[in-house]
């Protein structure tokens, strides 16, 4: 804990925690960051002690109700200080900042630190450029009890302060894990999962694929989808299934992230 009040904007620490905002910083120094209460508490609640905690009870929405999480990452060890708000202001990367940024461990996991149960569900999320749509897939995952979601030949990182917006913090409660297309491939069928694509040229629709077993789905980039290696027998085997979302519409296909939460909520339905 710091009893000094950081109150200028040009104060020297408070340029590192700006330099995180870009990927090559955040990978030379081993951290990424959270911003908002509601973040940081879900990260929290999931075992993660930050480095350090910033705060500003001049842009908290309800400060003695949340000035309770100080308290708390103090009795962890992380040191806390203290911002004015103009000094949050400059480093809060979001509009309307509630006073809160955390400096906390990157996450970083190989496939082969991911630990599944018996008939797991797995997200993978092939070259997803944009964190906004990471984040909303994350935050789908952890509500659709998802075990693990990959990245294969991910453009946006897990540490994308964007991604930990986006996930409202569920970035650190879902186990996660980023790799090169032939290693997660490697990975699925090691666990002998039933891969299902989804992509809209599929002629069988995802309500009448069975899902109720070990699955994988695979979803790809924003404008291209996903490539074509995940349909050679000769890169990922046999027992591949492409699957479409009924479509009824003008338009052939949905937001990624809306797709896997859609394909995620069909697979939650049949196996109730």
């Amino acid at each position: 804990m710091s009893d000094l009040i950081i109150t200028s904007p040009a104060n020297p620490r408070l340029k590192s925690l700006v330099a995180l905002r870009r990927r090559r910083a955040r990978e030379e120094a081993g951290t990424t960051l959270i911003e908002g209460y509601d973040e940081l508490s879900l990260a929290l609640d999931a075992g993660v002690v930050p480095r350090t905690v910033y705060f500003c009870p001049e842009l908290m929405l309800h400060p003695d109700v949340q000035g309770d999480v100080v308290t708390r990452v103090r009795a962890l060890g992380s040191e806390t200080q203290q911002l004015g708000r103009a000094a949050f202001e400059k480093v809060a990367y979001r509009e309307g900042p509630d006073g809160f940024l955390a400096v906390v461990d990157a996450v970083t996991r190989t496939c082969a630190g991911l630990t599944v149960g018996q008939a797991p569900l797995v997200l993978l999320c092939q070259g997803v450029e944009k964190p906004g749509n990471l984040g909303a897939m994350l935050r789908t995952a952890e509500a659709t009890g998802v075990d693990a979601v990959i990245a294969a030949s991910p453009v946006a990182d897990w540490g994308n302060p964007n991604v930990v917006r986006a996930s409202k913090g569920t970035v650190f409660a879902v186990p996660i894990a980023a790799a090169a297309a032939d290693e997660v491939i490697g990975w699925l069928r090691s666990h002998r999962l039933h891969i299902v694509v989804a992509t809209p040229d599929a002629a069988r629709e995802v309500p009448d694929v069975d899902l109720t077993g070990p699955t994988a789905v695979v979803v790809g980039a924003e404008h291209d989808g996903v490539t074509a290696g995940w349909f050679d027998p000769g890169v990922v085997g046999t027992g591949v299934t492409a699957a479409r979302l009924p479509m009824v519409g003008r338009v052939n296909s949905l937001n990624v992230a809306t797709s896997a939460a859609l394909v995620l909520y069909e697979i939650t339905r049949q196996r109730r």
